[in-house]
């Protein structure tokens, strides 16, 4: 059965009719409506571009990354347009854009993805628990920002050996729930901010429940207790140079141990904070770290409930996060190129941007996999994300009491190439181009002398 156009009210303004249901039931219109009313420009006019579809504008942008923003205005656009009578001058140009970007900023997109982006998975979620502790994950990474004097006043580059790196820098750190690859808190910092710092912030989104895990450059008793009083627990990397105090061996070959705050002054009772250690090593000679001894350090200190080898086990998943980070970067934003926005607020606004529209792709395949009832991880990224894309217009052209049918055919399409089973595998680090013939760009290159003319006045024939 086919499915019927919707009709157009006569009296509905284009700009507020244009929609973009493949998204909004993720990021409902209510909650957009909410952001606004509290933290969006006072007293807008409804122009060619409202509040809300610049919202939404600032979403699509990093849907359809290799498109300008009138364009990807375009397509958030075109199926309406396809049934709107007269729908030839309707659209906000460039300046428009631009204006309206500047008039929203940061607070509604950051307010959004604070009450959007929550954790998704369930107790019919697949490889999302361990037990009844949901398994999160903290990490960093850096998002290259267009060089101008602004963005590296405010984010600062990295400089090495070789001079100065060739774009500002900004310094993200998330809170990721592992197995949906939904990320439900992030901070953003200038490049040489210490990421202890950035990961204690994300302590606000901890709550009771959750076993957080994280890579041994995270270590700090400040970020422990900070869990621990938040009645959630830890699975971490102990770094080397860390020798906890020994409080007694268990049968399973772990240990219980107490950690204390950093410092030379004399340590009180009151601060130790009771952890359980264990240290394992890599058998098969194909896997990176074989036959080094690894430490792992955590809050959960029954062995019989939780036995050592099923830990060091499930923080492997701790890898997950930079799977969801290479998705943003190499699927989703195509990360060969830095973020468009050439004002840190503007660039602020398209990371948080980048995360909700990210969120609802995953949110879209955690639905699907619960439909097909298998791992989140089996849904393809990409196939996700290019059949949301081409749902847009789909359903701004399907008539409202008939697309509940087609959110559930989009479910559908997902479910339909389903990626195998994870195999064993290993990767090395590294890439393969790494330098380049051309020379490097240096400060003079950049406000050199422009012709005086069209190239054909400057010709001499000799």
């Amino acid at each position: 059965m086919g499915f019927t156009l919707r009709a157009i009210e006569t009296e509905c303004k284009f700009c507020q009719a244009v929609s973009v249901e493949a998204v909004t039931r993720v990021v409902s219109t209510a909650a957009i409506e909410a952001v606004l009313a509290e933290h969006g420009p006072p007293g807008t006019r409804a122009r060619k571009l409202t509040p809300a579809l610049t919202v939404l504008l600032v979403i699509a942008m990093s849907l359809y990354t290799q498109l300008s923003l009138a364009h990807v205005l375009r397509r958030l656009a075109a199926g309406l347009r396809y049934i709107w009578p007269g729908a030839d001058n309707v659209l906000a140009g460039d300046a428009a854009i631009s204006y309206r970007r500047h008039q929203l900023g940061v607070r509604p997109m950051r307010a959004l993805f604070q009450r959007v982006c929550q954790p998704l998975a369930g107790p019919q979620t697949r490889g999302a628990f361990l037990g009844d502790l949901r398994l999160m994950a903290i990490d960093g990474t850096v998002e290259e920002v267009p060089d101008t004097p602004a963005n590296a006043a405010a984010f600062g580059r990295h400089h090495s050996s070789r001079g100065a790196a060739a774009f500002p820098q900004v310094l993200a750190e998330y809170l990721l729930e592992c197995g949906t690859h939904a990320i439900v808190d992030a901070t953003f910092w200038p490049c040489h901010a210490g990421e202890h710092g950035a990961a204690r912030r994300l302590l606000r989104a901890v709550q009771p429940g959750m076993l957080l895990m994280w890579d041994r450059g995270l270590y700090s008793y400040p970020l422990f207790a900070g869990v621990v009083r938040r009645g959630s627990h830890v699975l971490a990397r102990l770094p080397a140079g860390v020798k906890p105090h020994l409080v007694v061996s268990l049968q399973d070959g772990s240990y219980l141990a107490q950690i204390y705050p950093s410092g030379r002054r004399r340590h009180t009772p009151e601060e130790a904070l009771p952890v359980r250690v264990v240290e394992y090593t890599i058998g098969d000679p194909a896997l990176p770290g074989y036959g080094a001894q690894h430490r792992l350090i955590t809050t959960l200190l029954e062995a019989a409930r939780y036995p050592a080898l099923e830990l060091a086990a499930v923080y492997h998943e701790r890898w997950e996060i930079e799977t969801a980070i290479d998705e943003q970067d190499t699927h989703q934003r195509l990360a060969s190129r830095p973020l468009r926005s050439l004002t840190p607020r503007g660039g602020i606004q398209e990371l948080y941007g980048l995360l909700i529209a990210h969120y609802a792709v995953r949110a879209l395949m955690h639905e699907a996999a619960l439909q097909a009832d298998v791992d989140p991880d089996r849904i393809s990224f990409v196939g996700a994300l290019r059949l949301l894309q081409d749902a847009v217009p789909e359903f701004q052209m399907t008539a409202p009491e008939e697309l509940p049918q087609l959110h559930a055919r989009l479910l559908g399409d997902m479910t339909r190439t389903l990626l195998p089973p994870r195999r064993p595998r290993r990767n090395p680090r590294v890439v393969k181009r790494k330098l380049s013939n051309y020379k490097r760009k240096r400060p003079e290159h950049a406000h050199l002398p422009q012709p005086r003319g069209p190239y054909r006045e400057a010709l001499r024939l000799i």
